[in-house]
Parts: C-alpha cells; sequence; structure tokens
C-alpha cells in the first residue's frame, strides 16, 4: 500500500473556527478555541495518522494587519507557513460571507505554488442558497483545488474532506508516532489551556494584553502534578480585574483551567496560579522571546 504524508496550513481571518477543526480532527483540543480574535499566537501542529497517510495540520494565527510586535511576529509566522506546506485550506466563515480581510488573504495567496483548498465553515449556521452563492463568488476570486462546506463543531463533512485531501497529498513517511496528536510540549499545551479560560471569562480589555508562563511542574508520588503559572498582564488595572473580587475570578480562571489540564495529563492537577504586570510586553523583542515567541524558529 502506498503511504502518503503531507504538512498542511490552515488559514483564514481570526475567528472562522480554524482551532475548533483541529481540535475535531486530531480528536483532543490542543488549539484553544475562543470567540475572540486572533486567539492562536504560535504555529501549532496537530498530526492525524491513519492506516495509509498522516496529515501534519499547521494551524496559524489569523492573517490581519498588525498592531503592534506580536501582531507582526504572528502575521510573518502564517505568511512563511504558506511557502512550505503540500497543501493549504484556506478557511472561510459561511455566516460571515467575504469581506475585505479574505481579500487580504487571497491576493496574498496569488503567487503560492501549493493546492489550494476552499473550506467554508460553520455551514450548520446558514441556509443553503447563501452557501451556493459564497462558493459561486469565491469561484471567480481563486482557482481552488477543490471547495468543502463543513461544520467543523458539529463534525459535517469533515471526513469528506480528509478524503479530498488524502487525495492530493504526496506520497511519503510517517512523520511522527501513530499516537502522537501535537509536536507541541505539554508545557506549552497548558499555559494556553490556561490562557483559554483568561479570554472565556474575561472582557474586551483584557485577551490580547495577556500571556501565561509555567514556572513550575512538578510530579509528586501519589502521581499528582503540582503547577504554578503566572498570568501576566499590561496594567495594574487589568491584574485587578483577573484577580477579582477576593480573588473570585482567579480562582475561577484555575477551576476552569484544572479539569482541561487533568484531561490532558490524565491525572489530578493542583494549579496556582498569580498575576504579574509587565508593562506593554507585546513590543517587547526580550518579553517576546521569553513567552515562546521567537521569529528565527520560523
Amino acid at each position: 500500500m502506498n503511504h502518503k504524508s503531507g504538512f498542511i496550513a490552515i488559514i483564514g481571518r481570526p475567528n472562522v473556527g480554524k482551532s475548533t477543526f483541529l481540535n475535531r480532527v486530531v480528536g483532543q483540543k490542543i488549539a484553544i478555541m475562543s470567540n475572540k480574535p486572533q486567539t492562536t499566537r504560535n504555529k501549532i501542529q496537530g498530526v492525524l495518522t491513519q492506516d495509509d497517510a498522516q496529515f501534519v495540520f499547521i494551524d496559524t494565527p489569523g492573517i490581519h494587519k498588525p498592531k503592534h510586535r506580536l501582531g507582526d511576529f504572528m502575521v510573518k509566522i502564517a505568511e512563511n507557513t504558506l511557502n512550505e506546506v503540500d497543501a493549504i485550506l484556506f478557511m472561510i466563515n459561511a455566516e460571515e460571507g467575504y469581506g475585505r480581510g479574505d481579500q487580504y488573504i487571497l491576493d496574498r495567496l496569488q503567487h503560492i505554488q501549493s493546492p489550494i483548498f476552499l473550506v467554508i465553515n460553520k455551514i450548520d449556521l446558514v441556509h443553503p442558497h447563501k452557501l451556493l452563492e459564497l462558493i459561486e463568488l469565491y469561484k471567480e476570486k481563486c482557482d481552488f483545488e477543490e471547495i468543502v462546506p463543513i461544520s467543523a463543531l458539529e463534525g459535517n463533512n469533515v471526513d469528506n474532506l480528509l478524503e479530498v485531501l488524502k487525495k492530493h497529498l504526496p506520497e511519503g513517511p510517517q512523520y511522527y508516532p501513530a499516537d502522537q496528536v501535537t509536536d507541541h510540549p505539554e508545557r506549552f499545551i497548558i499555559s494556553e489551556l490556561i490562557r483559554e479560560k483568561v479570554l472565556e471569562l474575561t472582557r474586551e480589555e483584557i485577551p490580547h494584553s495577556v500571556a501565561v508562563a509555567i514556572d513550575s511542574i512538578e510530579k509528586r508520588p501519589s502521581n499528582a502534578v503540582y503547577l504554578q503559572a503566572t498570568i501576566i498582564t499590561e496594567r495594574k488595572s487589568q491584574k485587578g480585574i483577573l484577580i477579582g473580587k477576593q480573588g473570585s475570578m482567579l480562582k475561577e480562571i484555575g477551576i476552569k483551567a484544572r479539569k482541561d489540564i487533568e484531561a490532558l495529563l490524565g491525572t489530578k492537577v493542583f494549579l496556582e496560579l498569580w498575576v504579574k504586570v509587565q508593562t506593554d510586553w507585546r513590543n517587547k523583542q526580550g518579553q517576546l522571546h521569553q513567552f515562546g515567541f521567537r521569529e528565527d524558529e520560523y
């Protein structure tokens, strides 16, 4: 049997469902999900292994016009990825339809040699007529290899998309062990799970000014894991919001994050959280490096 394998970039405007799709195909949460844009900051690789194929999906940060050095970093990762892969999934939100942000991405796809597939996500939220109109509109915008409508959340047509992709992948080796679902270390996934809960529980003034540093991970003889982590934010007022009245917000973030971390590690977890202010960290190269945003790795 010929074995196929390849690297597939998932690109699209912020909040089109890239992380939801990635978690769906690998079968567990490796990319954080939020209804706030630009949730994904690093290039997250998810691996799906079948008997005759291995898909290595790369969930890139949403391509957008950057407003600070962290934004520059995120867009550079996304654009560099396009030149290194065997296929590209350009994902759009069926409910939002065509927008200027999509054209911004389409312009960047004009000189790409890899096959490009249009994936219309969230089809469960629109009438079939609107879907047909979208398909016709996008056919005129770019010469897509194929157009595949899906619902990543519901799982509709995702298996079909995988079959379509497999046909276009080159013959190749199995790059990762069959039971591996991501190339990111547990420490990174844990910090992302904590950040997800911050995004989920706080309002607009907080999300993008937050980073999470894992201070220590210790496995005790009881098999329980003791975790200490610090939530970094930019202003004192944000620190107050993150801690909450009598520590209520920080406690809720910790409870929700601990459940996901226990599911990831398969063991009892004790989680201690602190909040620290580091002014304007998103524009400081040294602090971006400290939190894992290194341009030279991409």
